[in-house]
């Protein structure tokens, strides 16, 4: 027998399971309509590589993983795309992201096959249903292939898988396949394990192969006693050294921080990844989807999801991606009395605004919900501090004291208590005698931590941009004072010597200039005026010449230098 571990706090809530359970997994019809988000996976959205008016065949890759953490979005049904936009999603925002509309053609055809070497991000019309050899293909093109099947993970947090498993240097000593399901009122999983164990078990491989990993040990709560026999009959029968734990019926013993301490005693660190203590969790739905993909080249193109709640049949079903909640539910025939919808559980899970948003890969859960299931919340009342929220947090935090913080705007503080550490399981809201929807004043500070950050980040950019420009600028002024000199360098360089003057001889220069202009400017003028004068007036004139030739002449004779004696001529 392994030996178990227990994780601080926990709670046992009404687990509402029996009536999902009681029937089998059965297929939805093809709906008349299909939204197809492409953003069904944490990261960036996949880029449209389909326009309005395309005609689509099954497995058609539509959207392209765009960046690293990204994932493909492919054609749930054969049909046709008749518009690429905007519309409501389920998400806490309430906003819509962009989707692909596709009306079915009825037909079901899927796209032709084709070898797996001709799958590659520039194919979009490439087969994704030829399978692979995973033994003796190489990990990294194994991981490509489930990057553009579009798979990922299918236990909420919808992280792409090839990603995960990618550990770098880190050795993987364990993996664990989580089928603890431990929120009430889900069952997806569960019936996924009575069904459809062999697949599962195979997937598991398909990982530990591309993880090189050490153990499998495959947790299920001990309240699943025919899921936890089909695995252990699934997995003798397969050979695989794998391992099947029942493990204590807790909530949230299903999160993977938590069961990993179940199974193997470690903690994962604040701020780190369970491949920091060399260990890696796949939900079993994942490992499902693993198997489709690389053993029959099927990529994600729907899932279990349970219908479940204030409706006359709940039941499992498996529903294509993109299917509006609305054709679900009408499957389960609503009892009176409900008025609203939640996707995921009712810790975790989201209520929606509206029926004709679409189920896409997060969506484990439909709860049709009245006032009887969920009668409204008391009004909040001060914090008492009793601590019992304390006591049953799973990530043994301070919740008294984060809502403090977040209450007050003390978002330092609240980073401090390790707010991040907070997996918004709803464990301290369920507990708390004064009604506080704690959860929500942790999703308030978050939020605004990261607004802060990404803020932040932006100011720092801007800042860094601005300091780049004025040292471009200055280098460019630099470069160009640089320049001109290197210019002005040359050019006297290449320009003749002249002589050198003494002031004397350039004093010299300058009065014989002056004469010689004084003279060609008078050969140049013509006297005005002189056409019959007296012989008095000529008398005049010739004396004004006589005194200005003289005064001519001692200029001459005073610009001249003196002789050996130090004496003028004169």
């Amino acid at each position: 027998m392994r030996t178990l571990y227990q994780f601080h706090g926990g709670i046992h809530p009404p687990g509402n399971k029996e009536p999902s359970t009681q029937s089998g997994i059965a297929r939805a019809p093809l709906p008349s309509k299909l939204v197809i988000p492409f953003r069904q996976h944490a990261g960036a959205a996949a880029k449209p590589i389909v326009r309005a008016g395309d005609q689509v065949l099954k497995g058609q890759l539509i959207g392209m993983p765009d960046g690293f953490v990204s994932s493909a979005v492919h054609a749930s049904t054969s049909g046709t795309i008749t518009t690429i936009g905007a519309q409501p999603i389920a998400h806490p925002s309430g906003l819509p992201d962009l989707c692909a509309t596709l009306i079915p053609d009825g037909r079901e055809e899927w796209i032709l096959h084709a070898a797996p070497s001709t799958l590659r991000q520039n194919s979009g019309q490439a087969s994704l249903r030829t399978g692979f050899d995973y033994r003796n293909s190489d990990p990294a093109e194994l991981r490509q292939h489930l990057r553009m099947s579009g798979v990922v993970g299918l236990g909420g947090a919808v992280f792409p898988s090839d990603i995960k498993l990618r550990p770098g240097n880190r050795k993987i000593d364990t993996l664990i396949l989580n089928g603890a399901e431990c929120e009430p009122y889900i069952t997806c999983d569960d019936m996924l394990m009575r069904e459809r164990a062999a697949e599962i078990a195979q997937g598991a491989e398909m990982l530990r192969f591309m993880l090189e990993a050490g153990e499998v040990l495959i947790g299920i709560e001990d309240n699943k006693p025919q899921a936890i026999a089909a695995m252990r009959q699934a997995v003798a029968e397969s050979g695989f050294l794998f391992e099947v734990v029942a493990v204590p019926t807790i909530y949230p013993g299903g999160s993977a921080k938590q069961l990993i301490r179940v199974l193997t005693g470690l903690e994962v660190p604040s701020g780190k990844l369970p491949t920091d203590i060399g260990v890696q969790c796949f939900n079993v739905a994942t490992a499902y989807s693993v198997y489709r993909a690389l053993a029959h080249g099927e990529p994600l193109l729907s899932r279990i999801v349970t219908l479940t709640g204030n409706v006359r049949r709940a039941q499992n079903f498996e529903v294509l991606l993109g299917t509006p909640v609305r054709d679900l539910v009408a499957l389960g025939e609503a009892l009176p009395g409900t008025d609203r919808y939640i996707m995921g559980g009712p810790m975790m899970g989201l209520p929606l605004s509206s029926t004709d948003i679409p189920l896409v890969k997060a969506s484990n859960c439909i709860i049709a919900a009245s006032d009887k299931l969920f009668p409204p919340a008391p009004p909040a009342l001060p914090c008492i501090r009793c601590s019992r929220c304390a006591q049953a947090c799973p990530a043994d935090l301070q919740p008294m004291d984060l809502f403090w913080f977040a209450q007050s705007r003390e978002f330092d503080k609240a980073q401090q208590f390790s707010l991040f550490d907070c997996i918004e399981c709803g464990a301290c809201s369920y507990v708390c005698p004064s009604h506080i929807p704690l959860v929500q004043y942790f999703q308030f500070a978050k939020s605004e931590i990261r607004a802060r950050e990404h803020d932040q980040q932006a100011a720092d950019h801007a800042r860094e941009r601005h300091e780049f420009r004025e040292y471009r600028f200055e280098r460019e002024k630099q470069e160009k004072a640089e320049r001109l000199a290197a210019r002005e360098l040359a050019a006297k360089q290449a320009q003749p010597a002249e002589p050198s003057v003494s002031p004397a001889d350039a004093m010299q220069q300058k009065i014989q200039a002056a004469i010689a202009h004084a003279r060609e400017h008078a050969a140049a003028g013509k006297p005005k005026n002189t056409e019959n004068l007296t012989a008095q007036q000529q008398a005049e004139i010739a004396e004004i010449e006589a005194r200005r030739t003289h005064i001519h002449e001692l200029a001459k004779s005073a610009a001249e230098p003196p002789n050996d004696h130090g004496e003028s001529h004169s």
